[in-house]
């Protein structure tokens, strides 16, 4: 976690904000010849729970370390909160972290961790902590060694959001919990987002979690963003084509297909299903990021973007 404050494709969104939550321009981050992103376009408008799926080695983590100022990019802008990350104390300040392993120190007890967060972050809301500690049922004695992965997590997401930060970000928070853990911490999660009016950004490989809980879904794949928007604007538009002899044909003017499948194919288009040859029906979150993860080398769809 991130205690406190420290010395291409064109993206059109589908809702526009003076201050983006986030902007990359030709964000490229390069270990060694390898590329983790690649020329990422992408502006994220405030006020939204953000699901950020991608496999593994796609980039997630990068992307949410460059955000937070723990890694510099190769080349291209980024921009956080109207802000370059890293640049100021005040800016790290605005932005709660909570990382896949959820660190805490051991030998820390519970109220040690909230002292630690107070020293650390002017802004810290000590009555916020310690209601939510005791809302989860932790001591303020107990050693963070001695916590469950439950336990620590909830731990964790309590000093991030306690910083009241603009921005939280979570990197796989909830990745090694089991199913009840896992489903108090996303609980807590979105009882901090509309507590502290603050936009978030969750990384996970769980669909079932970024159904749950986000609003808007970026897939990112290849190094590069696949698709990206409003998650009910993206399942408007995106259909599956049932070609009665298997074969869907060349897709009509305004229907671009993403993904061809044995008896038909998953279109984006802005039409409605009534306009669109043969059989359509509705596509689930989990089709719609299989098909984008299917193809890396996708173009760059956005909500709102008329398929062309």
């Amino acid at each position: 976690m991130i205690w406190g404050g420290a010395g291409t494709d064109d993206v059109v969104m589908s809702h526009e904000d003076p201050v983006p939550v986030l902007q990359a321009e030709g964000l490229t981050k390069r270990y060694g010849r390898r590329r983790a992103l690649s020329g990422v376009d992408l502006r994220i408008p405030a006020g939204r729970v953000v699901g950020l799926v991608g496999p593994n080695g796609a980039g997630k983590s990068t992307l949410l370390n460059l955000a937070c100022g723990l890694l510099e990019p190769t080349s291209g802008s980024l921009r956080v909160l109207g802000s370059r990350p890293a640049a100021s104390a005040a800016h790290l300040a605005r932005v709660g972290f909570v990382a896949q392993n959820t660190p805490v120190y051991p030998s820390f007890s519970v109220s040690d961790h909230l002292r630690l967060g107070a020293h650390l972050n002017p802004s810290w809301d000590q009555g916020l902590a310690e209601r939510r500690i005791a809302q989860v049922g932790l001591s303020p004695g107990q050693k963070a060694g001695r916590l469950s992965g439950g336990q620590r997590a909830q731990l964790a997401l309590t000093i991030a959001a306690a910083k009241r930060p603009e921005l939280l970000i979570f990197d796989e928070p909830a990745a090694a919990l089991d199913p009840l853990a896992r489903q108090g911490f996303l609980a807590n999660l979105m009882e901090f987002v509309a507590e502290l009016g603050a936009s978030a950004v969750l990384s996970s490989h769980l669909l079932g979690d970024i159904e749950q809980v986000c609003d808007y879904l970026i897939v990112l794949c290849g190094a590069r963003i696949q698709v990206a928007g409003d998650v009910r604007e993206l399942l408007a538009r995106h259909h599956r084509l049932v070609a009665p002899h298997g074969d869907p044909g060349r897709p009509p003017a305004g229907v671009e297909v993403v993904r061809a499948e044995h008896g038909g194919a998953m279109v984006r288009t802005g039409l409605p299903p009534s306009e669109l040859p043969y059989r359509t029906r509705p596509v689930t979150l989990e089709e719609l990021v299989l098909a984008y993860m299917s193809r890396a080398n996708a173009p760059v769809a956005m909500a709102g973007e008329e398929a062309r």
